[in-house]
């Protein structure tokens, strides 16, 4: 059935606002260009957002006849204020933006390990107001918070997780508190992480594709057919859990010891980097697992030694005999791209997803060398066709990625029909 005019009017009005999200400032005449609609149904449609407060005239376009045609109508980023939070275990990092992602302004704040529970989410709310104030926001519409471990799809809170900070639990509700009115969500870091890479990184071209995080722990974030998947518990991708070859026990509902975490883990990094007699640093995290790994990948770069001997690298043909490595960073590298295999080659054989992002510090530091030798081990492991490649958005993908559902989540709320003529 044809849908009713104010059904229609609606439609055509979220679809001129995602137009302007999407490509910025626009004409009348572009409007109606991208839309196809007709050009009084433009005009009546620019008129009613107008008036809704939600675009307005930002200048001109380069077109030499002025008119309405000629005005450049963007959507009214101060209609509201986002925030964004990537929450770790050793601190959090904040942002806050306007109604179309532009930042205006962030900060980062370290809490101890050793930081009580109220004072850490003290802290943490604290940070946000700080910044909110910084970005000159009186209220903040939504925020976005991203961090480590389950969400329940029930509740949408962040479930009791081994290893975690007590504070993680207790911080969107100690917001939403300090924040009337603004409309505070959790997700999964890797989730989040995922979401960043397929609106603006490694996996824009891709509507199937898993994101492999490798950072303190591993994880894994699925998107089938362009939509995030999360799962009946809200577990899907918690790949640390699973049982691979190769350790010397078997997970635990309650400990991820003895599964993929064992293998590709930051301290199982580190371990396998001092055994190729690799230096590692003191703290073995996130970040110490990419220096690891960013200095192994920079030792294959290197010129020459004296002898004159060439150094290889790490690309070398596949079916090539890893054996023959001649240097301790090539052989860990290949070694780590071994792990990381077996990991990726189980989601492959479930899920067929055409591409593996590999992400979180560690896979970011691998770049392309060690996304190269993964994907030589899954052509070797697996019929199915699987290209491996790096993040592209790097250490801002989680906070990315909640910025982007807090943007996603407001303009939902404000592109709704408010009762426009």
């Amino acid at each position: 059935m044809p849908a009713s005019p104010s059904t229609a009017r609606a439609i055509n009005d979220r679809l001129a606002l995602r137009l302007l999200q999407q490509e910025g400032p626009l004409t009348a005449g572009q409007l109606k260009q991208l839309t196809g609609l007709s050009r009084p149904t433009v005009a009546d449609l620019v008129e009613r957002l107008t008036a809704a407060g939600l675009i307005t005239v930002v200048g001109e376009s380069g077109e030499q006849r002025r008119g309405p045609n000629a005005r450049l109508y963007g959507i009214v980023a101060g209609r509201a204020h986002l925030a964004a939070l990537d929450v770790r275990t050793g601190g959090v990092f904040v942002l806050v933006s306007d109604l179309v992602g532009r930042v205006l302004a962030e900060a980062s704040v370290p809490i101890g390990g050793d930081t009580g529970t109220g004072s850490a989410v003290e802290q943490a709310v604290a940070a946000v107001e700080r910044t909110a104030k910084e970005a000159g926001a009186d209220r903040l519409h939504t925020v976005g918070i991203g961090a480590p471990g389950l969400i329940d799809p029930a509740t949408g809170d962040l479930r009791d997780s081994g290893g975690l900070p007590e504070w993680h639990r207790s911080l969107a509700a100690a917001l939403q508190e300090r924040l009337p009115g603004a409309r505070v969500t959790v997700e999964n870091e890797t989730n989040l992480a995922a979401l960043a890479e397929q609106s603006e990184g490694a996996a824009r071209d891709r509507d199937t594709f898993v994101l492999l995080w490798l950072g303190h722990g591993v994880g894994a974030a699925v998107v089938l057919d362009g939509r995030l998947r999360r799962g009946a518990s809200g577990g899907t991708g918690e790949i640390g859990f699973l049982p691979v070859p190769g350790t010397d026990s078997l997970p635990s509902a309650r400990d991820c010891d003895g599964g993929f975490h064992s293998l590709a883990g930051a301290a199982a990094i580190g371990a396998l980097a001092a055994e190729h007699g690799l230096p590692v640093p003191a703290t073995m995290d996130g970040p110490g697992a990419a220096v690891v790994i960013r200095e192994a990948v920079a030792e294959l770069t290197r010129e020459p030694d004296d002898s004159g001997t060439a150094r290889p690298g790490p690309g070398r043909p596949a079916g090539s005999d890893d054996s023959a490595a001649e240097r301790p960073a090539e052989r860990f590298l290949h070694a780590l791209a071994d792990r990381i295999a077996v990991g990726a080659a189980s989601v492959v054989a479930v899920l067929d997803p055409g591409c593996v992002v590999l992400g979180g510090e560690a896979g970011q530091a691998g770049g392309t060398a060690l996304a190269g030798l993964v994907e030589e081990r899954l052509r070797r492991m697996s019929p199915l066709l699987t290209e491996v490649r790096p993040s592209t958005v790097g250490g801002t993908a989680v906070l990315r990625g909640a910025l982007l559902t807090a943007r996603d989540r407001a303009q939902d709320d404000l592109f709704a029909p408010q009762d426009r003529n």
